[in-house]
């Protein structure tokens, strides 16, 4: 398998591309670019801005025994959703353990401060989902703060390797001498498979240097604050999707570049070797034609090679996929036919649903089949396309009828919901394309004209919201794009344009 992973760090926008074999597998975006001037935005998990992993000291606003749930003042719009089951590291019961979830009453006082983590983003009007059992990602370990002992990822299925694992984590805690957080627990990653005791060592004294600030900080600060933040997007990406099978990382930004191999020297010295400077020819995406791939997938239908095709379309209750033979014939009958564009579709579908980050309950409806060794093959493709995610997902059997339910774990807001809205003039029966994602990928032309013509002036017309939106962010815009290569840019607001429209090149 060739993996590459590539990162653009474009102006306003880093987006961070997996690519195996020439395919993408795995796409992030997080924007950099009115953070700063929009907190209500930001806060609300929208515009790419992950809130994931960030620690927060919070103030419980209501404690709900019928829910078994409270309620979080962490600094947001809305205030975080904390389960009992998320909770119960902080109930003191004598005979507690991990079968019995306590009562959030247990757990929580209302007016209480507490120390939590953003465990899933805000979503729609639904505010972030939080965890009391607090965690510190690193390269091989995560620290576990509140939770002792020794666990391993699910991904590591290897008996023998868990075993010996498990037997140097052990041995690493024993052996720490005051160098790591006492009582703080460890889940060994995947990467951490073929690793000696030292590299565990040097990981969790990496997490226990982090960890002491927290604790400092908590000390001092009133709620709500938050008091740790994850890695940036490109450390991050470093960190969770560079492993031993990638051939090399692909980066357009020299500082980003540079702040890749800082971290490789500080947490895994063995990757920065792979980490290159992308000068072009062209644009980095285009290597592989991704942003025209990007733009498809809001789209709610997606080719499959035998002709056929599936449709994705998402509700407030479920996201429903339905899979279409069109113009595909299979000479050996009607069984033939729906088995082989079932199994395409099978196969794409767990790629889609993590390139668009579809999450909560999705029905797909195959096409009929009658032979029971067939629904079983399409369920075992559709399986092993699903194992490929990180994502806990559950599948359940085939109805009578051919529909399978999936559930997949929601993180953040689908990309459609990222890049689209709500098409107002057509009473909200479609959706456009949002101010920001418009106005992103004039930027991204921006830099690809001045690459194509070097310190010539750029003129942008565009619909005057665009380039309010260019106005309103000004500075942020201009140093960006100097930074990109486009340090001559002028802009102009053309009524005739509507939003979707624009003209990006140079100067007469």
């Amino acid at each position: 398998m060739n993996k590459e992973v590539l990162i653009n760090a474009g102006a306003g926008e880093i987006r961070v591309a997996i690519v195996e074999d020439g395919r993408l597998q795995e796409l992030f975006l997080e924007r950099t670019i009115g953070l700063d001037d929009a907190p209500k935005k930001r806060a609300n998990g929208r515009h790419g801005h992950s809130l994931i992993g960030n620690i927060v000291l919070g103030r419980v606003q209501r404690v709900l025994p019928g829910m078994q749930a409270a309620f979080v003042d962490v600094g947001l719009d809305r205030a975080g959703f904390l389960g009992a089951r998320e909770a119960r590291c902080l109930a003191d019961l004598p005979g507690f353990d991990e079968e019995r979830t306590p009562k959030i009453s247990d757990c929580v006082h209302e007016g209480e401060e507490i120390v939590v983590q953003v465990v899933k983003d805000p979503i729609g009007e639904k505010g972030a989902r939080l965890s009391a059992n607090v965690t510190i990602p690193g390269r091989l370990l995560v620290m576990v703060p509140n939770q002792a002992g020794i666990a391993l990822s699910r991904r590591i299925e290897d008996e023998d390797e868990r075993a010996r694992l498990i037997a140097m984590g052990e041995q690493m805690i024993a052996e720490a001498n005051g160098s790591l957080i006492p009582g703080a627990g460890f889940i060994l990653r995947s990467a951490a498979m073929g690793a000696h005791l030292h590299d565990l060592k040097e990981d969790a004294e990496r997490l226990a240097e982090t960890w002491r600030p927290v604790l400092a900080k908590r000390q001092q600060a009133s709620a709500p604050a938050t008091l740790y933040h994850d890695l940036d997007p490109v450390e991050r990406t470093m960190r969770d999707e560079v492993d031993a099978v990638t051939n090399r990382v692909l980066i357009d930004d020299a500082a980003s570049v540079e702040a890749a191999r800082a971290y490789c020297r500080r947490a895994m010295p063995e990757a920065e070797e792979k980490i290159q400077l992308f000068s072009g020819p062209g644009m980095l995406f285009d290597m592989y034609d991704l942003d025209d791939e990007i733009e498809r997938l809001v789209s709610p239908r997606v080719p499959l090679p035998s002709g056929g095709w599936i449709t994705i379309e998402g509700t407030e209750a479920l996201t429903a996929i339905d899979v279409n033979s069109g113009s595909f014939t299979a000479s050996t009958g009607l069984e033939e036919t729906s088995l082989n564009v079932n199994l395409e579709a099978a196969d794409e579908i767990g790629r889609q649903l993590r390139l668009r980050g579809i999450g909560g309950l999705i029905v797909i409806d195959f096409i009929h089949l009658n032979e029971p060794e067939n629904i079983q093959k399409i369920l075992d493709v559709l399986s092993a396309s699903l194992a490929k995610d990180r994502t806990p997902t559950q599948i359940s059997p085939m109805s009578e009828f051919g529909l399978v339910e999936i559930t997949r774990k929601r993180i953040r807001d689908p990309l459609a919901k990222l890049m689209t809205e709500c098409c107002r003039p057509c009473d909200a029966r479609g959706r456009v394309r949002t101010r920001d994602s418009v106005a992103l990928e004039v930027l991204r032309r921006i830099e690809r004209e001045a690459a194509a013509a070097p310190g010539k002036q750029i003129l942008v017309r565009a619909s005057p919201e665009i380039i309010d939106w260019m106005a309103m962010h000004d500075s942020e815009v201009r140093d960006s794009l100097a930074r990109r290569g486009a340090a001559r840019v002028s802009f102009e607001a053309r009524n005739e344009y509507a939003r979707e429209g624009f003209d990006v090149g140079t100067a007469a």
